[in-house]
């Protein structure tokens, strides 16, 4: 069991995850695209749970990109249905929880950015594992959102040109309520960012699995934590500075 073998003590506080593998999977049975969905939504509060369980502070889920919205408009009005039978509220309360949504909130629908604000109204101020859905969301759209909300401040002298820096880039991410992100895992077998978290993973130890998002299941989310601590991070240092300033 990999859960025996996580150190307690240098858990990642962030872990952003790319759910990779619902419509292959769901080939791979015969079955409709829209079935992997379905089963990825229960995967979703098996991780969420398991989190909890660990105590890690925040986890990102890769729900849907801006390029998503180029799917076929029956799996777009499928996976937006999914949402709002699956934001159970219960789920979140008894688990003493917190929601949280990034991306362009103003292209889903309206029923979807209802259900999603009560949810965060709702359980801002529960304690635990803070579980943040990436919807119509991708990097390029949040830097470029963010570069637009620096050059309007510049541009009404609230913001001198030679004052920005990395932090104040940072803070006016989506992401700015939340530490980076130690640890990414991407299921499926894909090897790549899909344009997910790109400042954000800058120093985030990358973990690639060709396991399905649907299978992907707690022994999976063990075993990814139990490699990302076999790891050792440098942040540009060599290994013997980090060994020393241990």
């Amino acid at each position: 069991m990999y859960k025996e073998q996580i150190d307690m003590t240098r858990l990642p506080r962030h872990i952003a995850i790319i759910m990779d593998g619902n419509g292959r999977w769901a080939k791979a049975r015969g079955k409709e695209r829209t079935y992997g969905h379905q089963e990825g939504v229960e995967r979703v509060k098996d991780i969420m749970t398991a989190a909890v369980k660990l105590g890690i502070e925040y986890l990102t889920l890769y729900t849907f990109s801006t390029e998503n919205w180029n799917r076929p408009a029956d799996e777009v009005a499928a996976l937006m249905a999914l949402l709002l039978k699956n934001l159970e509220e219960e789920l979140f309360v008894k688990k003493n929880a917190r929601f949280r949504v990034i991306g362009d909130k103003s292209r889903l629908p309206q029923a979807v950015q209802d259900v999603c604000n009560y949810m965060e109204e709702r359980t801002k101020a529960n304690t635990k594992t803070c579980m943040v859905l990436a919807l119509s969301y991708s990097s390029k759209w949040e830097i470029t959102n963010a570069v637009q909300k620096i050059a309007q401040k510049v541009k009404e002298g609230t913001l001198a040109v030679d004052a920005i820096n990395e932090e104040t880039i940072s803070q006016h991410l989506a992401t700015n309520f939340m530490p980076d992100p130690e640890l990414m895992i991407r299921t499926g077998g894909e090897e790549r960012l899909s344009n997910y978290l790109l400042w954000q993973c800058a120093y985030s130890e990358f973990y690639f699995t060709n396991v399905y998002w649907p299978d992907f299941k707690e022994e999976e989310f063990h075993k990814a934590i139990v490699d990302y601590q076999s790891r050792q991070r440098r942040f540009g240092k060599t290994g013997e500075q980090v060994t020393e300033n241990k």
